[in-house]
């Protein structure tokens, strides 16, 4: 099978959504438009790793494992626009995303910023609503035996209520009422990126393949460990990084005050004095160069490195165990192209 067969799965179900919005109002309809737009130009792993554990386990439902891969980044633009709406961006990747286009549409047609603003979110929050019942809709359709989507349906809905406590503890935490520890900001982020991003994929394809319960158990630990590696390097990006290259602020997470295992760590060094000045605020270039050096300096970003490394390494011992070679997996770096030139620690 190959990344055409997800895409094109992916294709008719937005097709499906917007003809059924379109014979509704045309209003609703640019919902759909908009989030079609939001699920372009992403690396679509998730998918591939839906398909990729159900071909090394020796799958026979190819077609079903191409729906619930569609279905699976379904899911992820669901989280990602409402993320954005969480977060108070208006551009993802570079661009405008669903609440920036709507709230720029109603600025054109002449509302007031106020009243565009809340159109924007009304419109991001409806269009991740509807993202996340089509995802749920075709895990239910696919054509898998019974049993199987059952047990399909069980995995989506625990990768949703743990993403969802994630991404509540991620705001609760951010709040700076109390100060996290490592270990709730690493619960934090395992429940926040882990669940639907690896873990998940990982496992529908292993039960798609029908596989042993023990197999999938497993696959469901590797998922954890790579999804906080993965995750730790997205911390990175999110200060070091360069957001031509990965579409990602480098400020946000410092003006919303995250606390990410890069900020816990540098809390317990020298440098920290001096950084939490730069902590809540909008930055500009000179600040934010200052900011990077600073936590270079204090051996956070090593420290974070290093974390991200020890995980990645667990994921790939349990799938060496299982005797499983994904190769998108290579992608999964503690060094990737967007953190290029800025600095990274010897």
């Amino acid at each position: 099978m190959t990344s055409t067969d997800t895409d094109a799965a992916l294709a008719r179900l937005l097709e499906a959504g917007r003809s059924r919005a379109a014979a509704v109002d045309p209003h609703h309809a640019n919902l759909w438009t908009a989030l079609a737009a939001a699920t372009e130009g992403g690396k679509r792993f998730r998918p591939g790793l839906v398909v990729a554990a159900h071909d090394a386990l020796g799958g026979a439902q190819a077609s079903a494992a191409a729906e619930v891969g569609a279905a699976v980044e379904l899911l992820h633009t669901a989280f990602v626009i409402h993320d954005d709406v969480i977060d108070g961006d208006h551009l993802r990747r570079g661009r405008l995303n669903v609440s920036g286009t709507f709230r720029a549409q109603a600025r054109s047609d002449g509302a007031g910023p106020d009243e565009a603003a809340d159109y924007g979110l009304t419109a991001a929050i409806l269009a991740g609503d509807l993202a996340l019942a089509a995802a749920v809709r075709a895990v239910a359709t696919c054509g898998a035996p019974g049993p199987v989507v059952h047990h399909l349906l069980d995995l989506f809905d625990a990768a949703l209520h743990t993403t969802a406590s994630g991404e509540l503890a991620d705001v609760r935490l951010s709040m700076d009422v109390v100060e996290a520890t490592l270990p709730e900001s690493l619960a934090m982020e395992e429940q926040k990126t882990s669940a639907y991003s690896f873990a998940l994929p990982l496992q529908a394809g292993a039960v798609l393949a029908e596989a042993e319960p023990a197999t999938t158990a497993r696959l469901g630990e590797a998922g954890r460990t790579m999804g906080i590696a993965f995750q730790l390097v997205d911390d990175l990006i999110g200060v070091f990084g360069d957001p031509d290259r990965s579409g990602k602020s480098s400020t946000s997470d410092l003006r919303t005050r995250k606390q990410t295992p890069l900020l816990v760590h540098a809390r317990s060094t020298a440098q920290w004095s001096e950084l939490r000045t730069y902590v809540g605020r909008d930055l500009d270039a000179d600040e934010l160069d200052h900011v990077r050096g600073l936590l270079t300096a204090s051996g956070s970003r090593r420290f974070v490195e290093d974390l991200a490394e020890e995980h990645l390494k667990a994921s790939r011992t349990v799938l060496d165990e299982l005797g499983m070679s994904l190769e998108m997996l290579d992608d999964v770096t503690t060094r990737p192209p967007a953190l290029a030139g800025t600095g990274a620690a010897a």
